[in-house]
C-alpha cells in the first residue's frame, strides 16, 4: 500500500475558503489523497462549523470530522493587507476551493479573473447550490433543496408517499464534495498537460439531478416514475426489501439476481418463493410480490436480528443486517480495513474517525 508520504496529490497546494460540509469535505479527501490544504477561515467567528451542534470542550465534533489533515489560518478578505497575503498565496497554489455564493469573491477582489491572472495554471472551485449561473444562482438552499428539486426526494419515499429525511446529506455530499473532487482532479491534469487553469463550477442541485438515473429511466419508458414504494428499489419487489425482525430491527434483503434469490430461498428453507422472482415475470410492484413481501414480513418477524445474521452469515446471497453507526463503528469489516478507528484530536481528545475509503497500492 501507498505510504503518507508517497500518495498521489503529494506537491499539491489548496486554499480552502469553505465552510460547513460539501467543501471542507471536498478539501478532506484531497487532503487524504496527499495535498497540503491549507484551510482560509474568516476571522472572528471562522467556519460555522466550529459551533454547529454539540461543542465538547472549544469545538464542535461536526468540524473535527470533516476538516482532518488541515493547517488552519485566519484572513479577512475585506482587508487590503490580508486580501493581499491571500494572492500571494495563490501565486504559488494549485487549487482554490470556495463555497460563497456566486459573485462573492468578485466582490471581495479575489474572483476568477483575478486569480488567473496572477497565476494561470491555478484551478479554481466554486461549489454553490444552484451553479454560477442560470435563473436561481443568488437563492439560498440547503440539502433538502438541491435534492427536492432534482427529483430524489419524491422518490425517498415508503408506500405513504411522505418523503423520507436521509442523514446522508445527498446533494452536499454527492453534489457538493464529490463532484467537486472530480472536477478539481481533472482540472489539475488538464493543467499540468495544457498549462491553463480552469474555473470548476459545481451546482450541488445539478450533481444530483444528472445522477437520478433509475427515476430518469422509469420516464422514458413509461413516461412518469413508479408511485412510492412501487418500483424495482424502493420496495416494490420482496427481494430487494427491509424485513423488520423481533427485536425490532431490520434485514436488508438484496437478492435481486435469480441465484441470490434462490439461495436466499433455501436459507429460509421456502424453495416455493423461488419462481415468485421479477426475473421470472413478477410485476415489480403488482399484487404477488407485495403479497410475497408481507410472507417475508411474517418470516423475518418470527427471530431477532442476531439469529438472521448468523443465518446468512455463510450464504452468498446479500442478505445483511441494518447496523446503528455504533455498531460499525466496531464491525470487523471495517476495523480490518482500517475505516473505523480512535482518533485523538489536540482540543477535543479521543474520537472516533472514519477513514478516507480510497486505498492506493502498487
Amino acid at each position: 500500500m501507498t505510504s503518507a508520504t508517497d500518495l498521489p496529490l503529494q506537491g499539491i497546494r489548496v486554499l480552502d475558503l469553505t465552510r460547513l460540509l460539501p467543501g471542507p469535505v471536498a478539501t478532506m479527501h484531497l487532503a487524504d489523497m496527499g495535498a497540503e490544504v491549507i484551510k482560509i477561515e474568516d476571522k472572528g467567528v471562522g467556519d460555522y462549523a466550529r459551533s454547529m451542534g454539540y461543542v465538547r470542550k472549544s469545538v464542535s465534533q461536526f468540524f473535527v470530522a470533516v476538516n482532518r489533515g488541515k493547517q488552519f489560518m485566519t484572513l479577512d478578505l475585506k482587508d487590503a493587507a490580508d486580501r493581499e497575503q491571500f494572492l500571494s498565496m495563490v501565486d504559488s497554489a494549485d487549487v482554490v476551493v470556495e463555497s460563497f455564493r456566486p459573485g462573492v469573491m468578485d466582490k471581495l477582489g479575489v474572483g476568477w479573473d483575478v486569480l488567473k491572472q496572477r497565476n494561470p495554471r491555478l484551478v479554481m472551485c466554486a461549489i454553490s447550490g444552484y451553479g454560477k449561473d442560470g435563473p436561481f444562482a443568488q437563492l439560498a438552499g440547503h440539502d433538502i433543496n438541491y435534492i427536492g428539486y432534482a427529483g430524489m426526494l419524491d422518490q425517498n419515499a415508503g408506500p405513504d408517499g411522505v418523503p423520507a429525511l436521509p442523514n446522508l446529506q445527498i446533494g452536499d455530499l454527492l453534489g457538493g464534495a464529490q463532484a467537486a473532487v472530480q472536477g478539481i482532479l481533472a482540472a489539475i491534469i488538464g493543467a499540468r498537460t495544457s498549462g491553463h487553469g480552469r474555473f470548476v463550477d459545481i451546482s450541488m442541485t445539478d450533481t444530483v439531478f444528472a445522477h437520478n438515473i433509475m427515476p430518469l429511466v422509469a420516464v422514458n419508458n413509461f413516461g412518469k416514475v413508479a408511485l412510492p414504494g412501487r418500483d424495482l428499489l424502493t420496495g416494490g419487489a420482496a427481494c430487494y426489501n427491509v424485513y423488520r425482525t423481533a427485536d425490532d430491527r431490520f434485514m436488508a434483503v438484496g437478492a435481486l439476481e435469480p441465484k441470490f434469490w434462490e439461495a436466499c430461498c433455501d436459507v429460509l428453507e421456502r424453495p416455493d418463493f423461488k419462481p415468485r422472482h421479477w426475473a421470472y415475470g413478477q410485476h415489480v410492484g403488482g399484487e404477488d410480490a407485495t403479497a410475497l413481501k408481507a410472507e417475508l414480513d411474517a418470516i423475518f418477524a418470527q427471530h431477532d436480528m442476531a439469529y438472521w445474521t448468523e443465518k446468512f452469515a455463510l450464504a452468498d446471497c446479500c442478505v445483511t443486517p441494518i447496523l446503528r453507526t455504533e455498531e460499525a463503528l466496531e464491525h470487523p469489516l471495517f476495523q480490518a480495513r482500517g475505516m473505523a478507528l480512535k482518533a485523538v484530536h489536540p482540543t477535543e481528545g479521543e474520537y472516533w474517525a472514519t477513514g478516507p475509503g480510497i486505498k492506493f497500492h502498487r
